[in-house]
């Protein structure tokens, strides 16, 4: 049976207390092969969970769909008879078909709040590595060209494009007027805090890179997602949020346990998150795209300090916000960034 973690024997060597052999816990990291329409979109390494939200997020970020009604059917390649196959747009019972996720067979319309959200199942630890999702008839399937050259590995997202124009995608979600919140310092300094409660496999293997959705209204997480790839986290996490319903994520907060890529930013951007909260440091380009984007990066969140570095309007000091920890921004104010 396939799982998100792996044990091996080790040798641990300590100055003082000598050598000494254990089993040690380590997280698993495999191919996948993403297909749309039949046809290899690409191939990324990644922590062989959450598969389905992982491709479908994918998608997205590539500008190949934009909502659920986009997507017709999810399946592991050759293995689409009874759950293994994910058909939003057929008559069945609501539990008919599961990926693993938790999702259920109807996903037109969107899915319900809470339906990305089950445990995992034994047939996402037993699945093939190859997922294809089936776009809606009134879909324009991807070209040629946009099919990634080379596997796309653990570190990094953006590798295999063939040119330099393919780097930069057009996000459908501009920031709106329901980004106009502001969240409080001691609220975006504790996000990191909220992400690691929930990232149960690093807790154990130290190996994975966390992302997650935070929910401005409810100060709450609504998903959280690991995987040895941040990218491919971040992926998850969008993917599960697109099937939920919830795109745009004008009023949801993004939190990454890694850097700020540009990468993730522009994943970000293309699903309309406003607020991007990082544990490390962002790259100039992640900046740059940020401010053009409208949205709030924060970087070096840790403890009881962060950096700002696009957005600050929508970061307050406790004294300016009150006892509230989000409120309306002047719409000229939300436009500066």
């Amino acid at each position: 049976m396939r799982s998100s973690q792996a044990r091996v024997r080790v040798a641990r060597v300590h100055a003082d207390t000598g050598r000494s052999h254990r089993a040690d816990t380590l997280a698993v990291e495999e191919p996948l092969e993403i297909r749309v329409n039949g046809t290899r979109l690409a191939v990324t390494m990644r922590t062989p969970v959450h598969d389905f939200s992982l491709a479908v997020g994918f998608a997205l970020s590539e500008g190949i769909i934009n909502s659920a009604e986009d997507v017709f059917r999810v399946r592991y390649c050759q293995k689409d008879q009874g759950p293994k196959g994910l058909n939003p747009h057929t008559q069945t019972q609501p539990n008919d078909y599961a990926d693993g996720n938790g999702l259920a067979s109807e996903l037109a319309p969107p899915l319900g709040l809470g339906a990305f959200s089950g445990t995992e199942s034994a047939l996402q630890n037993t699945s093939d590595n190859v997922v294809d999702i089936t776009l809606a008839p009134h879909v324009v399937p991807p070209s040629a060209t946009v099919q990634r050259q080379l596997v796309v590995n653990s570190s990094c997202g953006l590798c295999g494009r063939q040119s330099l124009d393919e780097v930069h995608q057009n996000g459908c979600y501009p920031i709106d007027e329901r980004s106009n919140f502001r969240l409080d310092e001691p609220t975006v300094m504790g996000l990191p805090d909220q992400l690691s409660e929930d990232q149960k496999v690093f807790a154990k293997t130290g190996g994975l890179h966390g992302a997650g959705l935070y929910d401005v209204d409810t100060g709450r997480m609504l998903v959280v997602r690991e995987d040895v790839g941040r990218h491919n986290a971040v992926d998850k996490v969008l993917g599960w949020a697109l099937m939920e319903g919830l795109l745009p994520l004008s009023d949801k907060v993004l939190v990454t346990s890694s850097r700020a890529s540009f990468e993730l930013v522009q994943k970000a951007a293309m699903a309309g998150v406003p607020m991007l909260v990082a544990v490390s440091a962002p790259s100039s380009l992640a900046v740059e795209l940020a401010k053009e984007s409208s949205m709030t990066l924060v970087g070096f969140t840790r403890g009881h300090r962060c950096v700002i570095y696009a957005g600050e309007e929508r970061i307050v000091p406790p004294a300016a916000d009150g006892a509230s920890a989000s409120m309306d921004v002047p719409d000229d104010a939300a436009n500066s960034a």
